[in-house]
């Protein structure tokens, strides 16, 4: 605690009656770096903790018959090694028409929004509704990250329609 001295020091000949009486202080600060730890325990033990972010993912049901879907409502996009990114419009499962492939990169400033942002609108224009199914497929060295932005894309194109689908080894060959 907070100490005052208060005995005066005695003059030259041991009276009590001199000019000045010099008074010393001392603070004793042991109490208050106590209730420093004090506050900073409590605050430590009541706070709550950063919460890891997650995406929320709906996979599709397993029982069933799959959905059909026109390939004027699909866009497929294919993740590759390095950023690459191939893309092109349908479901690409007719062997008699193959699908036309065109190439970007996420390192290419608006790349995949624009082709999204223009099949969106396309599908629109001829069904009057969002319903535009972007099928996302990634290759083996395709990077999680990428995979990740891209799934930003669709939140970020309002696109509510879209899966994560495994690739076939035609579209494995599109990245050699």
């Amino acid at each position: 605690m907070a100490e005052m001295n208060t005995d005066a020091p005695k003059g030259r000949h041991g009276s009590k009656n001199t000019r000045s009486s010099k008074k010393s202080t001392r603070v004793d600060m042991t109490p208050m770096v106590d209730l420093g730890f004090l506050l900073i325990t409590f605050f430590m033990l009541t706070t709550t903790l950063a919460q890891p972010k997650t995406m929320q993912l709906l996979m599709p049901r397993t029982d069933g018959d799959p959905m059909s879907l026109p390939a004027k409502k699909a866009l497929t996009v294919i993740l590759g090694p390095e950023g690459r990114i191939a893309w092109y419009e349908g479901m690409g499962n007719d062997p008699a028409a193959p699908p036309q492939v065109s190439y970007t990169s996420f390192a290419n400033h608006n790349g995949i929004r624009d082709v999204i942002i223009r099949k969106k609108e396309a599908v629109y224009r001829a069904t009057r509704k969002n319903d535009l199914m972007v099928l996302i497929k990634a290759d083996k060295q395709a990077r999680y990250e990428n995979v990740v932005d891209i799934m930003d894309e669709m939140l970020i194109n309002q696109v509510d329609r879209y899966a994560i689908v495994d690739i076939s080894r035609q579209e494995e060959g599109y990245f050699r």
